[in-house]
């Protein structure tokens, strides 16, 4: 007589997955942090991120300056802290633009009749020729300085790449059977479009944007330590970079604090992403 036996069970996939990937929980790790950074700056920071003594100068990391201190004796931890909200801010702020208005393109796009949709696409062909930090550049050339300009020319490099997504969501769905159930049942072809289509066309889109985020980081860092940002003595990681060139030979810890932390930032937020996108194409299969 056969013996019957239960099939073995697999391992418990999340527990294990999870166990498996440190590096995936030292990045929502790092998230927490920063977030924690963004909302409560002042409980973390040691001390007045604007507080200067000329006489602490230059002191290197010690146990009563854990970062250091800058050319005129602030604590730089307490700089770096209060750099994390508007640092986070401005490149969350461009990618809700670039998103925004990307999105609303590629619907119009793949919604309008041919001509236009042809038309529409050459203008983000050409807008793609550029790479998004010179396009960024040329934008902020022509409207001027300031946090305001820096995050609109950051988000509408950005508005090309979520535009041709949107485009190409939106022409696989506006023939789908759930879509032309829709019409036939009297459903008006706006009320389609905002119900059916939308959600539908956005939700990669979204992950894009998770990605995007660290990019939009790295961009609004860039454009401030080139001296289109936030003016000095704002504690923004790419104008306290942008300060801290200019006394490397003194002090080289002051340009490597803020350098690691826009690194671990986009690694974090990129891993993230990724992870959220290898996690719903695992759904679709």
């Amino acid at each position: 007589m056969t013996a019957i036996t239960a099939p073995l069970r697999p391992l418990s996939r999340p527990r294990s997955k999870r166990l498996a990937r440190p590096g995936l929980c030292l990045a929502w790790t790092i998230l927490a942090l920063l977030l924690l950074a963004v909302l409560l700056p002042g409980w973390l920071a040691p001390a007045d991120p604007l507080w200067a003594d000329a006489r602490l100068a230059y002191q290197p990391p010690s146990t009563h300056f854990w970062l250091g201190t800058d050319e005129n004796g602030r604590d730089v931890l307490s700089r770096l802290i209060h750099g994390t909200r508007p640092s986070l801010l401005i490149g969350l702020a461009a990618t809700l633009v670039g998103l925004g208005l990307g999105t609303l393109l590629g619907l119009l796009a793949g919604l309008a009749p041919a001509w236009l949709d042809n038309l529409l696409m050459r203008g983000v062909d050409v807008l793609l020729a550029f790479p998004d930090l010179l396009l960024a550049l040329v934008i902020i050339t022509l409207f001027g300085q300031g946090t305001t300009n820096l995050i609109l020319a950051v988000g509408i490099a950005a508005v090309p790449r979520y535009a041709r997504l949107v485009r190409a969501q939106t022409l696989s769905i506006r023939h789908a059977g759930f879509v032309e159930a829709a019409l036939t049942l009297g459903r008006r072809p706006s009320a389609v479009v905002l119900g059916h289509v939308l959600p539908n066309a956005v939700q990669p889109v979204l992950i894009l944007a998770l990605i995007g985020l660290g990019g939009a980081i790295t961009a609004a860092a860039a454009l401030s330590f080139l001296g289109f940002g936030a003016p000095p003595p704002a504690p923004e990681w790419g104008a306290t970079m942008a300060v801290a060139r200019n006394f490397m030979a003194n002090a080289p810890w002051l340009m490597a604090w803020p350098a690691l932390a826009i690194s671990l930032t986009v690694v974090s937020i990129s891993a993230i992403g990724r992870d959220w996108l290898r996690r719903s194409e695992g759904k679709q299969l």
